[in-house]
């Protein structure tokens, strides 16, 4: 069991080393940028905030409409 945790972590650190050795990934993104400059951005985030919104709303409503219907299959 040991020789396999450390054959294990020998093969997770030599990976990572070759991962780490790579060239960095140019982050500039024109369509970023671009969409920052136009103020766009804000409509992004407003449009993401609202989907997360309306999914925790979901998620809420549907909670409490099956904690209801515990409740009544508990008391029955």
């Amino acid at each position: 069991m040991k020789r396999f945790l450390l054959l294990s972590v020998l093969f997770t650190f030599l990976v990572s080393l070759n991962l780490l050795a790579q060239q960095p990934v140019d982050s500039d993104v024109a369509m970023a940028d671009q969409m920052r400059a136009d103020g766009k951005i804000w409509v992004v985030v407003g449009v993401i905030a609202l989907i997360f919104a309306g999914i925790i709303t979901y998620l809420i409503r549907l909670d409490s409409k099956l904690s209801k219907i515990e409740k009544e299959l508990n008391i029955n």
